[in-house]
């Protein structure tokens, strides 16, 4: 018989619940240590819910959807752009350049504001939402890769196991949290998605998503994407997955990857 999918809130209790740390007593009196939540770190799969069209060409490296809008990121030098597409049909239906020799990366909508990542120039961009009009730039050091928020802060990654809370005003870190699984720091931290409390996260030429706390940067959970790919024909070696986006108001996660055909909506199993 099939599993019965969950919803995020109740994948997000299954987390809570499945790894306590403590310890336990057998008949005979003797104490034996359950698992911790280092040494156990629950895996998801997923079920495809529906397919969506998708720009072929986008280089996807920021993916955002909010109050029924979707707005993507696109890289490499001389095709990055910022976007607002149609879900449905794929469509684009406004587009903002990016001009050389800037290379865009991850995006995100904070009060009426999207702000767009540069990789290697560190200069973000900040447009305004309505129009699309570019309104301020930032500088921030190092790289940048990924970005979303939770509402207050912005949070960037840089493609290591390190990942920076902006304000949004003024630019300054106000904390930084180092990314662990199992005790081994988790590198090449991509696109990034701030979902019931955690931040969902790409890792560059896996096909994989960290689910990850964002107060101590432990990795509570994988979700194994393992076969979506294959559901799109791409032949370019860097066509890997990359982009999240989560719709809350429908309880919808979105995922898709650079150069792919399709942008998906998917299920979580545990």
């Amino acid at each position: 018989m099939k599993r019965r999918s969950i919803t995020f809130a109740a994948t997000l209790a299954l987390v809570v619940t499945g790894v306590i740390n403590c310890n336990t007593t057998t008949d005979k009196g003797t104490a034996v240590k359950k698992v911790t939540s280092e040494e156990r770190v629950p895996v998801y799969h997923f079920e495809v819910v529906n397919a969506f069209p998708h720009d072929a060409n986008a280089f996807t490296q920021g993916l955002v959807f909010r109050q029924g809008k979707l707005f993507e990121s696109t890289g490499q030098e001389g095709r990055s752009s910022l976007r607002e597409v149609e879900l449905e049909t794929g469509q684009v239906l406004r587009k903002v350049d990016v001009p050389p020799p800037y290379f865009a990366e991850g995006l995100t909508l904070l009060n009426n504001k999207l702000y767009q990542l540069t990789w290697q120039h560190q200069l973000g961009f900040v447009y305004d939402v309505q129009t699309f009009q570019q309104i301020n730039e930032f500088a921030y050091s190092g790289e940048g890769w990924g970005l979303t928020d939770d509402g207050e802060s912005l949070i960037l990654s840089d493609g290591t196991n390190r990942i920076r809370f902006l304000d949004p005003t003024s630019f300054s870190v106000i904390r930084t949290i180092s990314v662990y699984n199992m005790r081994q720091p988790v590198t090449e931290i991509n696109e990034l998605e701030y979902i019931h409390g955690e931040i969902y996260a790409n890792i560059w030429h896996e096909n994989r998503i960290a689910r990850i706390n964002p107060q101590d940067g432990r990795v509570t959970g994988w979700i194994d994407l393992t076969g979506l790919r294959s559901q799109v024909e791409v032949h370019d070696d860097e066509a890997v997955l990359n982009g999240i986006a989560y719709d809350s108001e429908k309880d919808r996660l979105f995922v898709t990857g650079k150069l792919w055909p399709k942008l998906f909506e998917i299920r979580l199993k545990p």
